[in-house]
């Protein structure tokens, strides 16, 4: 079995922060394992894909400027009856953050959500209708924070016209900001629907954007079991079996509540540690069936 890592054209901004490859210490493990791994770029042109039995879509992180396009990469490995990991049902599904509507309707703990179609004008009455003198409001379709703007009330007349012309050609999500994330961000990691290691990722000083490229910092601290199980619920209800899944979320009241659930392309926080790899790797064999 041949097996694409896909990955793509690297940018200074994501590798900022990151002092570890990620992409090339899995690639080196699973050869290791005596599996046949090459790492590719998602949409370059040169790539034959009829290579491959199986693509895994690792760090596909530009994906969002090309959104039509990587679902037409994903239908394409589908039309030719390449195994995508995750399946393009999956990521399709997670791809826009309306998902996190639908994790709403099945009584899923979920940062309130609404939406801002493309188009569309912000509503002022958001303040009321989701309870809060700030809000965040970023693209539907976005990586990395991204176009992410936090506004308060108060300042609402010096962003609006920011807001506006942002949705002129997007979908947004507006949000209540949440001063917990000052607290740190919990990612919890599952691969083949077990847990295998978590990381809490803390903003650095008077900031709110976690990622390592806002300057960011991540811990690896032991979570509470409960909170393992709460993340792992949200599992239940994805269409498909996900080789991996990044569940994201805060600690408020002392339970876990989803921010993301990264389905697509998350940094895993593998760190080289071989435990963490091999629960990647046990998780690949069950999937495809490779021994």
């Amino acid at each position: 079995m041949k097996i694409a890592l896909a990955t793509y054209t690297k940018q200074a901004k994501f590798e900022q922060g990151v002092s570890v490859d990620e992409d090339a210490d899995l690639s080196h493990f699973l050869k290791a394992k005596g599996l046949e791994v090459e790492l590719t770029i998602w949409n370059d042109p040169r790539v034959d894909w009829k290579r491959f039995d199986t693509v895994i879509i690792k760090s596909t992180w530009d994906y969002h400027d090309q959104p039509e396009a990587f679902l037409t990469w994903m239908k394409d490995l589908e039309r030719q009856s390449i195994r995508l990991l995750n399946s393009r049902q999956t990521v399709a599904w997670n791809y826009h953050k309306k998902y996190l509507g639908e994790v709403a309707d099945q009584n899923l703990p979920v940062i309130p959500s609404r939406y801002l179609n493309r188009g569309s004008d912000f509503d002022p009455n958001l303040f009321v209708d989701l309870k809060t003198e700030k809000i965040v409001v970023k693209p539907c379709v976005s990586a990395g924070a991204d176009n992410t703007l936090v506004i308060e009330r108060a300042m609402l007349d010096q962003h609006i016209q920011v807001v506006n012309r942002l949705s002129r050609d997007r979908d947004l999500i507006v949000q209540p900001f949440l001063e917990s994330i000052r607290e740190g961000e919990w990612s919890f990691m599952f691969f083949n629907g077990v847990y295998s290691h978590c990381a809490l990722k803390t903003p650095k000083q008077g900031d709110f954007r976690v990622q390592h490229h806002h300057g960011g910092s991540v811990s690896f601290p032991t979570a509470d079991a409960s909170h393992i199980i709460q993340a792992q619920s949200y599992l239940h209800i994805l269409p498909d079996p996900t080789l991996y899944a990044r569940i994201d979320g805060v600690i408020l009241d002392g339970n876990f509540v989803l921010m993301e659930m990264e389905l697509i392309e998350p940094y895993l926080f593998l760190n080289s540690q071989d435990q963490w790899m091999e629960n990647f790797y046990q998780a690949l064999v069950q999937m495809t069936k490779i021994l």
